[in-house]
């Protein structure tokens, strides 16, 4: 098998531009959906940020229907499932990355899926692109 060459990592303001593009859907939960390609664009680019911040394999991230990466240095797997996986909803993703939400508020309330003793780590990595305080 051989390696998978890195993507390339995205451009920080565009990153952010896609944030910003679903930020009213974040901030007020009673607005509409953003489109999916909004939706989808904001949860990938992000989730790639953390991809480039955090280089590595031993953490998954999962954000279903749109995008899984890894990160954070560590043992390395490579078949079947990871074991330290982090999965959660595109909202709750991105309430994460920018500082809305914290890791553990969400995790407390059930909105992440956390597996594995490494997966915690992906919280010291939040925000990534901050909008506003973060809310318990």
């Amino acid at each position: 098998m051989t390696d998978v060459p890195p993507r390339k990592r995205p451009d920080p303001a565009e990153v952010r531009a896609a944030v910003l593009a679903v930020a009213d859907w974040l901030t007020d939960s009673s607005a509409p959906a953003p489109a999916r390609p909004a939706l989808a664009a904001a949860v990938r680019l992000t989730a790639r940020t953390l991809e480039h911040l955090a280089p590595g394999n031993s953490v998954e991230v999962r954000v279903p229907p749109f995008v899984a990466v890894q990160c954070i240095e560590g043992p390395r797997h490579t078949r079947g499932t990871p074991p330290n996986v982090v999965e959660t909803s595109p909202r709750t993703w991105l309430l994460m990355v920018t500082g809305l939400q914290t890791y553990d508020a969400a995790l407390g309330a059930g909105a992440v899926d956390a597996s594995g003793h490494r997966a915690e780590l992906v919280a010291e990595l939040m925000p990534l692109v901050p909008l506003g305080p973060a809310a318990p």
